[in-house]
Formats: C-alpha cells, structure tokens, sequence
C-alpha cells in the first residue's frame, strides 16, 4: 500500500503509465532520451531485455503509424509506490492489455532530476494470458 504522503508522487506517475504509450507527452527522440536515463534498459513481459536504444527505437517507430494509439486498449489498476531512495521511486501496477486482456505485473523505477521524470528500469510479467493464470 502507498503511505499517504507519497499520494502526490503516485499520482504524477500514474499519468505517465504505461510507459511509452503517452503520445500526449511527445513521441520525439529528444522526448524519449529525455524522460530515460542513459543506462535504462527493461526486461519484457517476454523475458527479453531491451537496452535504451531499443527501446526509443520501437517507440519512434511505433508512433509513425497514427492509428497505434487509439487501435490499443489499456486498463492500468492497482497501483502501488514506494520510496527507495531520495526521490527514487517504485511503481507497481497491473496491466490489462488488449482484447485478448493479456494481464502483466509491471514495476517502473522512477528519479526525479532536476525536476523532470526519468525511467531507470522498468519490467512486465505476464501473469495471465488468454484466460489462463500464468503465475499469482
């Protein structure tokens, strides 16, 4: 559960997930560069890792085509913070995706820096999949 004084924290970050599917907050390279730190990288809920560079790659790409956004169906609920070092958080939350409703566990580590929001990890897991309970 998140203490009563990380509220204001929980809801800042909430607005910036899931992570790269906000075009309202840009969809440049400098947009991206920006909001990750040098050494970001995430883990898939394939269980691929993917680097920085990957990542604002896929990202570019994806928001040329400009039916992606408003085609996807995204439900984000149960999200948790906590506090893991000054001004270093840990946001978790479900993901309902899709109309298959593919459900992952996300975890986001947030920073803020010199007042913006930076990504310095970030990681999904699939836990249910077509109706079928991968893991609890």
């Amino acid at each position: 559960m998140t203490n009563s004084n990380l509220i204001k924290v929980l809801e800042e970050l909430k607005s910036r997930e899931p992570i790269f599917h906000h075009p309202e907050f840009g969809t440049s390279r400098a947009y991206y560069e920006n909001m990750t730190d040098v050494n970001f990288w995430e883990v898939g809920a394939s269980g691929k890792r993917y680097d920085r560079e990957d990542v604002i790659e896929t990202c570019i790409a994806r928001y040329k085509n400009n039916n992606y956004s408003k085609n996807d169906i995204w439900e984000a609920k149960n999200f948790e913070c906590r506090e893991i070092a000054l001004n270093s958080y840990l946001l978790t939350y479900t993901l309902i995706q899709g109309v298959e409703k593919r459900i992952t566990h996300r975890a986001t580590i947030w920073q803020l820096v010199d007042n913006n929001w930076q990504i310095f990890y970030h990681q999904g897991t699939i836990i249910e999949n077509n109706g079928h309970v991968l893991a609890k």
